[in-house]
């Protein structure tokens, strides 16, 4: 069982930067790969069609898969790990695949209108974030023993 108090808005969009950055690099990887060594071809809307919904499906699928790995497997991503947190449920036992994907789905719709969701930890008395408390999960700054 892993314990410790809230993280505050700093440390999360902190790591939520650091996340960015390494999801930017994967999909310029992807990207990539599929412009030069698949596709060899002029690249039009025309010629593109429905390829290109595709190609988005991969885009938000490295997202989802990397969020939902890294949670399942160890409770942090990149990003969290720099910032000592780790993601865990109310209980403080590690994520599992539901409770993750639940988790991502409400912190989509929480950062997405400016980060009202997020900024919510300001209100609320236990400082969870809209998605920790509509998920049952929780954020943790991991203290040193």
């Amino acid at each position: 069982m892993i314990t410790g108090v809230s993280a505050g808005f700093g440390r999360r969009i902190a790591a939520l930067l650091y996340d960015t950055l390494l999801l930017i690099a994967l999909q310029v990887i992807l990207t990539t790969t599929l412009v030069i060594g698949v596709t060899r071809m002029e690249i039009t809307p025309e010629k593109v069609g429905a390829w290109a919904y595709f190609y988005r499906a991969l885009l938000l699928a490295i997202i989802v898969g990397y969020y939902l790995a890294n949670w399942t497997r160890s409770g942090q991503t990149l990003g969290m790990r720099a910032w000592h947190l780790r993601a865990v449920t109310a209980t403080g036992k590690p994520l599992s695949l539901k409770a993750a994907a639940i988790r991502l789905c409400w912190a989509a719709l929480a950062w997405a209108p400016a980060a009202l969701g997020v900024l919510w930890i300001y209100l609320d008395e236990d400082h969870l974030a809209l998605q920790d408390r509509l998920s049952g999960t929780r954020i943790v700054r991991l203290t040193r023993t």
